[in-house]
């Protein structure tokens, strides 16, 4: 099956939300699925079960009510985000194996730079010794899936102490370079993309 990934670099979080949006309305059954690499300008993102209560101490750092799943997180240069534009009824697979899939490529590509990571079924994303390093958050329309993972490389984490990160008050959390892992954040997205080309295709 063919998949057109594309590289997009640095862009504000708005943009890249509408051209997904707009990508999955557009698209018919012909549409080639695509794959976008980012990082996003600082921004905190409130999922549609998101509650503004979980935003402590913001300061200046925009606030925006997506359209994907889950609760609030911080997106910044760093971090690695990865979106799927997918037609999951053309590929026959549900909502919950592409969240599996997207936690999936997250630990086998830690696991590659000696980081042993772990989902937890009752809160998606990808933990390390109990801090999460890894998000995911999907959105469905017309069976086709967009939004994807986001994976933290090399960021300043001091934004995610002013929010109750994906709901939870006490949730701390970690990236490649605390655990002594150094790697550009557009090669970490070589073994994430590979990974899932490979499941679903």
């Amino acid at each position: 099956m063919a998949v057109t990934v594309k590289r997009l670099g640095r862009q504000d979080y708005e943009t890249v939300w509408k051209k997904m949006q707009r990508f999955t309305l557009e698209r018919n059954a012909e549409t080639v699925d695509e794959i976008w690499i980012v990082e996003h300008l600082p921004v905190y993102t409130l999922g549609l079960s998101g509650k503004r209560e979980h935003l402590l101490n913001i300061e200046d750092i925009p606030v925006i009510e997506t359209d994907r799943g889950g609760q609030v997180t911080y997106h910044a240069p760093g971090q690695l985000v990865v979106y799927l534009l997918i037609d999951i009824a053309r590929i026959k697979i549900g909502v919950r194996d592409i969240v599996t899939l997207l936690e999936q490529a997250m630990i086998v590509t830690l696991a590659q730079y000696g980081i042993n990571a772990i989902a937890k079924p009752e809160a998606p994303g990808v933990y390390v010794k109990g801090k999460k390093i890894g998000s995911v958050g999907l959105r469905v329309k017309q069976g086709c899936c967009y939004h994807g993972l986001s994976l933290n490389n090399n960021m300043d984490l001091t934004a995610f102490k002013h929010i109750n990160t994906c709901g939870y008050p006490d949730l701390e959390v970690t990236q490649l370079t605390d655990l002594n892992v150094k790697i550009e954040t557009y090669e970490l997205a070589v073994p994430i993309v590979h990974h899932i080309l490979q499941t679903i295709n």
